[in-house]
Formats: structure tokens, sequence, C-alpha cells
């Protein structure tokens, strides 16, 4: 099935023909752009999805096209979540577990890309509070409801190539802060996640991955400046020139959630499970110094030994075991 799909599929593509009658999804991070259109394509095909966002006016205003696609007994409930809050987290997860509905998908899709520097509200470095310790704690709390069979899905991001990984100072207590090498800390962290979650998980018939949705522009670029923009751009470009390969061109948003939908529901689990996709297929492990937008996953980031030891770590620092 893989090979059917590739960089400019989209999420209408990849569920071609698939009947979602039934399924009950949640998906983190529905007020804007991947979120939204994740829920609208699953809606549309039948599935109950349970949406996450911080703020509800905004989202039930962008999430109005998933109501109106619904077909099939498709469905979106939202629900309130602050992932840059420990609180916030927590309650969200005791809700879903006392409404005790369970979930054949869970796709953790929000993020914050590039942030200038700041704290959670419980004091964390806020990309590596937001994008990790918040979904490590609301994924786990939440592991009771997945069916067997049943799939957790981590929106990563080639990002992580931009700096090595390191378990030391993950707040950015000691070392000076840079937002591109904090930010590829968090989606390191991401698919390392994926891999213990899927070694954890897997007795159970339940498998965990990681994916790079692509280069979209979305709310995520909200930090970052167009002066900015158009510097990465020339740099990814100036790179991609040297690797013989044509400019960079974005991915449309209903492009850049296909990879989300081909992985949650689509691949075969076993090909998927503890590992990292893109472009609606998995990625080859490399070390090789490439263009940021060159296909690829580093090698730290799938080491299931660093995998394990940043679990205990985020056990630590969240102040609860799993």
């Amino acid at each position: 099935m893989s090979g059917l799909f590739g960089a400019t599929s989209t999420t209408d593509e990849v569920l071609a023909g698939v009947d979602l009658k039934g399924k009950r999804v949640l998906v983190t991070g529905v007020s804007a752009g991947l979120g939204v259109e994740t829920a609208r394509v699953l809606a549309a095909h039948g599935a109950q999805v349970v949406g996450t966002a911080r703020d509800l006016a905004k989202t039930r205003a962008a999430t109005e096209v998933v109501r109106t696609d619904a077909t099939n007994g498709g469905s979106l409930d939202i629900v309130e979540l602050d992932l840059a809050s420990l609180a916030s987290v927590r309650a969200c997860a005791d809700a879903l577990i006392a409404d005790g509905r369970p979930f054949d998908v869970v796709i953790a899709n929000a993020g914050v890309m590039a942030a200038p520097f700041g704290r959670t509200a419980d004091g964390f470095e806020t990309q590596f509070g937001t994008n990790h310790f918040g979904h490590f704690v609301l994924v786990n709390r939440i592991a009771p409801l997945v069916k067997s069979g049943g799939r957790v899905v981590i929106v990563a991001s080639s990002g992580h190539r931009m700096a090595p990984f390191s378990l030391d100072d993950l707040n950015f207590e000691s070392k000076t802060y840079e937002p591109w090498a904090a930010y590829a800390q968090s989606k390191t962290a991401n698919i390392l996640f994926a891999v213990e979650l899927d070694r954890r998980l897997r007795e159970r018939g339940i498998r965990a991955t990681a994916l790079h949705p692509g280069g979209i522009q979305t709310e995520l670029d909200r930090h970052l400046d167009p002066g900015m923009i158009e510097g990465i751009l020339a740099q990814i470009n100036a790179a991609l020139a040297a690797e013989g390969k044509p400019p960079f061109q974005r991915k449309t948003i209903p492009q850049g959630a296909a990879t989300s939908v081909w992985a949650g529901f689509v691949a075969p689990a076993d090909a998927v499970g503890g590992r990292y996709c893109e472009n609606c297929h998995i990625s080859e492990v490399t070390d090789a110094e490439v263009s940021p937008i060159s296909e690829g996953v580093r090698s730290y980031a799938l080491d299931p030994e660093t995998a394990r030891a940043l679990w205990a770590k985020s056990e630590d620092m969240v102040g609860e075991r799993f």
C-alpha cells in the first residue's frame, strides 16, 4: 500500500474508499491547519473524532468545515486541553477516562515551533514542555482507552535533524537558548517517545509511530517573521541545488496531513510500529548531512536505549510513573 502514495498525496486520496464508520479517534490541536484537516477527513469518512484545543471559541469556528463534511455517522466533539499545563493535561485525560469510550487511534498533532524562550505552567522550556511532556502525560494516561489493534501517531518533524539530542539540560537552565535547537530537541523526543511507547504497548496489539508531515505554511510559523522564513527557504534551496535537486515546494495542508492518516489507518501496523514516516512511507535512516527538507531520520532518534532513558527522565520530570 505504501507505494501507492507519496509527497503530493492528499488526505482524501489516502483515505479513498476507506470506511471509518464506528472508529473513534483523538486528535490534538484541532484549532487550525493540520489538526482541522485531519479531523475533517476522518469525520468525512465516518469517524467519531474527539479534538482537543486550548481556545474553544476559536476552535468551534475553525472546525465548522469538519461538521459540514461529516458523513456516514462522522462527528466532532471538542475538549479543552492546554499542553503547556500538566494540570490541564491531567484534567483532560481524567475526563476522557471517566467517559470510558475507547479510541481506535490517537493522533498527537499539536505543537509549537521556534518559540521565544519561555516556560510552561510547570516550569519546563516551552517547546519541550508542550511538544513532548504534554503529549507524554496525555497519551500515557489515556493508554488504557486505546483498543487492541489501535495506533498512536505522533507528529514529529524533519527538524529533529537540526541539532543533536542530549538528555542534559532539557530546560536550558545552563546552556544558551536557541529556538531551533530547542525545537529540534522536542521533535527528537517525539520520535523517541514513539519508539519506547511502541515497545511497551505492542503486547496489547497497539503500535506507535512518529512522522514528519512536510513543509507546510500553517500557524506553526507564527513565531517566524517573513524575512526569517525567506532566509530559511534560500538556505534550503541552496542545499537542494548542491544536491542537484529542484527548488523546495511547500505542501498544501491536505498533503501535509496525509501522512498522519496514512500511518493511522492505511499503512500496515507492523511496518510503521516504532518507525518514522514521511511522504506516506517509512523513512530511511541517514546520518549524512543533507538539506533540511531531504528525506531521512537520524539514527539517534530511533535509538532504543536513548528512548528508554528519555522515558525515565520524563517520568522524573513530570513526577508520574507509567
